[in-house]
């Protein structure tokens, strides 16, 4: 029997440690289970993440693909490589942009830095995601715009010492579970509370002393409302906003009135007052997708960020503290050279682009100018300006919004996929390169804290199957061998990693896999073998007992209120798309579906009026339209169907009457792989995180096949 390996679960940002035994005999894992010496979990896990590691659905991808004659048909590495080197390289002969590459923050952080030091020192594209701007691009911004630098301030550490966790547009009972636990247990303490805000009575709502629900995309009317009535009562902390931020005068005299704001937000004004009320005490201000993934996401991130700053929630036990979404986006967002060179330097700095371009061996001038338009402006210069792409460990083809269209344009691209399971990218892909997955990797990941730990090994894998790190060599090798003649094992990239980010912001020079196999984790900033790093920018009181004092990364050394304002909902609801539209997690799947895949429709979930009034709409399995009510009985054998159509597509679901759902509103969940042929493309204009949490709907009767309502996609 085989030794346990400690690793690191990578089915959400938490971050948990695990330890994983490999099968006696051929492939796979015989045991999954948390890891008690981890420091960031002690032990604990959640159900998702031991499952979805030991026994994920979906198909493997066990061999190389090729396309002859349409179809995707087995191949050789070598074969396929040549296939792939060729098809890019005929791409690059018409220009470096004319290819474009696709990350994920799946992949481990070497992975994740030599597929950036691919895409930006090898090819020099400018049309290079590493998929973050799909969850934390505009947290991302509003960080930038507070505080000069990314990541959040406050660390695992400081849940217990919260009075208050305020929860908004995030559900962390069903997307993070383990951090929840963390979460509900300081707020049952003596004198704390949870608050939640969101349109949706999540599962964390149901454990909330508080649920506020604003209306559907009416989040920064709220939030203003909020400030106003801080400033009405005398909550600001004047000390704090006097002495370490600039910007709040300005703010103060643009901010509505408190009850005017709250009647646009959709809620009550007692709603207002205790939220303002709560941010008096220690206060942890928690957000998620609900928020970023708005036109108006970098706006409503930074009005977050400004309760915190009005009220001097800026010090342990306080702070904002944003939900990272995939595993190891925090890593991608260090390391990947997507927004940012690695550790955070600025893109456009010269100082900074020489620094990169010496390490790399490249010239200056092969490194793009800005760092591209996102991936959904990425998928639509596909035929324009993009001829070949290049997706690892992402699929596209399903989650990005307006789907239908996202299909059609990479179908029109030279397309090469590199993932360890079958998707709807796969499918259109010219070239397939099957890549190792959890349990069978090499490398580190860090979490939404800023922890970085070890990912190893635990089985084999079959002959034709490499890590992301070895494919993103070979092809490397191939197209741009200059950057790529140092050794490549995940220890030495790692090495090449830290040393490059020595000095900045987010500093891992300190860190080493030997140090992790040591201490099993640590937190950036890490500048020395010997430190780790804490709560960000409060630097405390000195030893005479001082007034504590703060440091922040901006041209004044002083956090910065945003006091943006809202833009227009992209989409609103009119006569002709009377609902609106919202997607969001399960609690038992995964992303796009890939390792929880379904066979039925998705589940739209419906408030009790809202199907009571679209009854005639609906058709029940063996009966007639219009014969159910809402009020009747479903069982397994009489479940209502009906096709939700937006102006981009249509999707048989089917309906489950559900009182947490808002009259007017339909949620459904983002695994299902038909959802984003509804979404909108819109997009935020600073952060380039798409819209994908709201747009206008409407029911139809579905349609079917023989006798049975089935999943429908676009234009079906």
């Amino acid at each position: 029997m085989t030794d346990l390996v400690p690793t690191t679960c990578v089915r959400c940002a938490v971050g948990c440690g695990h330890v994983q035994r490999g099968v006696d005999r051929g492939y796979g894992l015989d045991v999954v289970r948390g890891d008690a010496a981890h420091p960031v979990n002690r032990g604990l896990a959640c159900q998702r993440g031991v499952s979805e590691t030991a026994d994920p659905g979906g198909e493997w991808l066990t061999r190389p693909l090729v396309r002859r004659d349409g179809e995707l048909v087995p191949t050789t590495p070598e074969t396929a490589l040549e296939r792939a080197a060729a098809g890019l390289g005929a791409a690059l002969e018409g220009g470096r942009d004319r290819v474009a590459v696709l990350g994920s923050g799946q992949q481990t952080n070497e992975a994740a830095y030599a597929l950036g030091k691919l895409a930006r020192g090898g090819i020099g594209t400018r049309h290079y995601d590493a998929n973050t701007t799909l969850c934390m691009a505009s947290a991302v911004t509003a960080y930038y715009d507070a505080f000069g630098s990314d990541a959040p301030p406050p660390t695992y550490d400081d849940i217990p010492d919260a009075k208050t966790h305020l929860v908004w547009g995030a559900n962390p009972a069903a997307a993070h579970p383990v951090m929840f636990r963390w979460i509900r247990q300081s707020a049952t303490e003596a004198d704390s509370e949870l608050l939640v805000v969101d349109p949706i009575a999540t599962e964390t709502a149901d454990e909330a002393d508080r649920h506020v629900a604003p209306d559907p995309g009416q989040d920064l009317a709220l939030a203003r409302a909020v400030l106003a009535r801080v400033v009405d009562t005398d909550r600001v902390d004047e000390t704090f906003v006097a002495e370490a931020t600039d910007g709040f005068d300005s703010l103060r005299q643009k901010l509505p009135d408190a009850a005017a704001a709250a009647k646009t937000a959709g809620v009550f004004p007692d709603d207002v007052d205790r939220l303002a009320a709560a941010l008096e005490d220690p206060a942890l201000v928690y957000w998620g997708m609900g928020v970023n993934q708005s036109v108006n996401g970098t706006a409503m991130a930074g009005a977050l960020i400004d309760l915190c700053l009005a009220t001097g929630n800026l010090r342990p036990g306080s702070g904002p503290f944003s939900l990272t979404g995939q595993a190891n986006s925090m890593g991608t967002r260090v390391c990947s050279s997507k927004g940012t060179w690695p550790g955070h330097r600025p893109f456009t700095d010269p100082d900074h682009r020489e620094r990169v371009a010496d390490a790399w061996d490249v010239p200056r001038s092969r490194l793009p100018d800005d760092p591209g338009p996102g991936p959904v402006g990425i998928v639509d210069a596909i035929g324009d300006d993009v001829e070949a792409v290049y997706a690892v460990a992402t699929n596209p083809a399903a989650g990005l919004p307006d789907a239908t269209r996202a299909r059609e344009k990479l179908a029109d691209a030279f397309l090469v996929v590199q993932d360890a399971f079958r998707s709807e990218t796969v499918e259109l892909a010219d070239v397939v390169l099957p890549a190792a997955t959890w349990g069978e990797s090499e490398g580190t990941v860090t979490n939404m804290e800023r922890t970085v730990s070890r990912v190893r090994a635990a089985t084999e894998t079959p002959a034709g199957i490499r890590t992301d790190l070895e494919w993103i060599r070979a092809i490397g090798d191939r197209l741009a061998p200059g950057p790529f003649d140092g050794p490549c094992t995940p220890a030495a990239v790692f090495d090449e990693l830290a040393a490059l980010t020595a000095g900045t912001p987010a500093d891992l020079s300190g860190i080493s896999h030997d140090r992790l196999d040591s201490e099993i984790a640590v937190r950036w900033p890490a500048p020395a073998p010997d430190v780790s790093g804490g709560y960000r920018y409060y630097e405390g009181s000195d030893a005479e007992g001082s007034e504590p004092t703060w440091t922040f990364p901006t041209p004044s050394g002083r956090a910065r209120f945003s006091g943006a304002d809202a833009r227009p909902l992209p989409e609103p609801t009119d006569e002709e798309y009377p609902l609106a539209l919202t997607t969001a997690r399960r609690p038992d799947a995964y992303n796009t579906g890939v390792r929880t895949r379904e066979a039925e429709p998705p589940i739209a979930r419906v408030g009790p009026a809202t199907v009571a009034a679209f009854a005639p709409v609906f058709e029940a399995e063996g009966r007639s339209a219009g014969s159910d009510s809402a009020s009747e009985h479903e069982s397994d054998a009489d479940r209502r169907y009906g096709r939700v159509v937006s102006r981009r597509g249509s999707v048989t679901v089917r309906i489950e009457s559900d009182p947490s759902i808002p009259d007017g509103v339909v949620w459904l969940p983002i695994h299902h792989s038909a959802v984003n042929d509804l979404t909108l493309p819109a997009v935020d204009p600073r952060s380039k995180e798409p819209n994908v949490k709201q747009c206008a709907v409407r029911f139809e009767p579905p349609r079917r096949s023989g006798d049975r309502p089935i999943a429908a996609s676009a234009g079906d």
